[in-house]
């Protein structure tokens, strides 16, 4: 089990949503860069109880992504609960999680608001059927692993093939072999929505 650590941080508290089958890495090097950087990183997810994440990679011979059991993470608080405007940003973590959380109708008015305030948000992997399916792409490049594409287009985004990629306050990657190039241009936009 990962739970968090009793740790001070200097700073405001960012939302990481999760499900179920959220993958593990996408998950878990943003929540440690956010520590790393000062910031308070705040699980949530439908419930706030222990929550199942996965690893997911495409091996040779398979022509879909296999899954495997990761580690298992605390969601400190439901979609619920929460008020986004005492959150400073927002991260959307891939697996298979945000194609059955997407629907929740909390979670759609978390989103809208960090879209609508313009406070960074960063999405990977399967993270983007989130914001696309709350109506928040529209017009938006962003980048995704290659099979979400259709999501994202469908809801009016532009894909972009390529590791990081910035529109005004969304940051986005493919999957988490990108986490070294687009974690840290959102960890920046934090940074610097704090200091303004």
């Amino acid at each position: 089990m990962f739970a968090r650590p009793e740790n001070e941080y200097s700073t405001g508290e960012v939302l990481i949503v999760i499900g179920d089958a959220s993958e593990t890495v996408d998950t878990l090097y943003p929540y440690f860069r956010l520590q790393e950087a000062g910031f308070q990183p705040h699980v949530i997810a439908p419930e706030r109880r222990l929550h199942q994440m996965v690893l997911h990679e495409v091996r040779p011979g398979w022509t879909i992504t296999k899954e495997w059991e990761g580690y298992q993470i605390m969601a400190d608080a439901a979609f619920a609960d929460i008020d986004p405007e005492n959150y400073q940003g927002i991260f959307f973590s891939g697996g298979r999680a945000p194609e059955y959380i997407r629907y929740d109708t909390d979670l759609i008015r978390i989103t809208q608001h960090f879209f609508s305030e313009d406070k960074p948000v960063a999405s990977v992997c399967h993270g983007v059927e989130i914001p696309a399916y709350a109506d928040c792409v529209r017009g938006r490049r962003m980048t995704t692993v290659a099979k979400c594409r259709h999501e994202l287009e469908s809801a009016g985004g532009i894909f972009v093939d390529a590791p990081c990629v910035v529109d005004n306050n969304l940051i986005s990657g493919r999957t988490y072999l990108d986490s070294g190039s687009f974690v840290g241009a959102w960890i920046k936009l934090l940074e610097a929505s704090r200091d303004a």
